[in-house]
């Protein structure tokens, strides 16, 4: 397992400087996004910011064909959603996720928002807890030596006690020179089990929960992951390397 993540001192470097780009992207897009734009217009943009600091789309080189270059999902769509000619609306509910390639390596990412409105009440619980947790799995990983369990455990320890519905059926992964790569990293799990981590390595941490329920179901178009339950869902997600004594984030500015 570990192996497969093994990298040049090079390659840390390339994703170092494509996680800052994928960050800097988000960044704007938070901003960028306002009720009334369609999904598509959203996806477009965001092309447009990949070629000027001289990344690649990763879901442009899928196979089946992806049609965009950003996953945007809305309300009950919890993951992997083509951008349409949905026009967002006040208070959606919208995750954002996206793998760039820059110098062969790559980088992935995920955020959820609320469209132009002030985060309260269960969307407020909903956001916040999705992202703690991701933060709590982030922290659970003290460098060399780490297990995937401590990751997994320490992420659903945080949703449950904001008593969400945790999304089982998904998992994060390793990645570097390819988008997906072992190991798998659960948002539940025991500490102290699963494969161990070494310095060097490469995971994306990506916790999905919901106010409703546990299961998900693929859409029509084939791609678009949804809850069965219609429940609003929440996704967060960082790339980040293991070091000597921690770790380091490296899709964050």
């Amino acid at each position: 397992m570990s192996a497969d993540l093994t990298k040049t001192p090079e390659q840390i470097q390339a994703m170092r400087e494509g996680g800052k780009i994928l960050a800097t992207i988000f960044a704007d897009l938070r901003a960028h996004v306002k009720p009334g734009m369609s999904e598509i217009e959203v996806n477009d943009w965001v092309e447009e910011q990949i070629e000027k600091h001289g990344a690649e789309p990763t879901y442009a080189t899928l196979k089946p064909v992806f049609k965009g270059v950003i996953c945007i999902s809305v309300n009950e769509q919890i993951v992997h959603s083509p951008p349409s000619e949905y026009v967002l609306q006040t208070g959606d509910v919208v995750s954002f996720d996206m793998v760039i390639t820059y110098k062969d390596m790559k980088v992935d990412s995920a955020f959820t928002m609320v469209i132009d409105e002030k985060l309260t009440g269960a969307k407020k619980l909903l956001l916040d807890t999705t992202e703690k947790s991701l933060y709590a799995g982030i922290n659970a990983i003290k460098g060399d030596g780490t297990r995937i369990g401590d990751i997994s455990a320490a992420v659903e320890a945080t949703l449950h006690g904001g008593q969400l519905g945790i999304i089982r059926e998904l998992v994060g992964h390793g990645i570097g020179v390819e988008m997906h790569m072992p190991p798998e990293i659960p948002n539940f799990g025991t500490k102290g089990n699963g494969p161990v981590l070494k310095v060097g390595d490469t995971i994306a941490i990506e916790p999905m929960a919901s106010l409703g329920g546990e299961k998900i179901k693929v859409d029509s178009d084939g791609w678009t992951i949804s809850m069965k339950d219609s429940s609003l869902s929440a996704h967060f997600e960082h790339t980040v390397l293991i070091t000597e004594n921690g770790v380091e984030i490296l899709t964050q500015l």
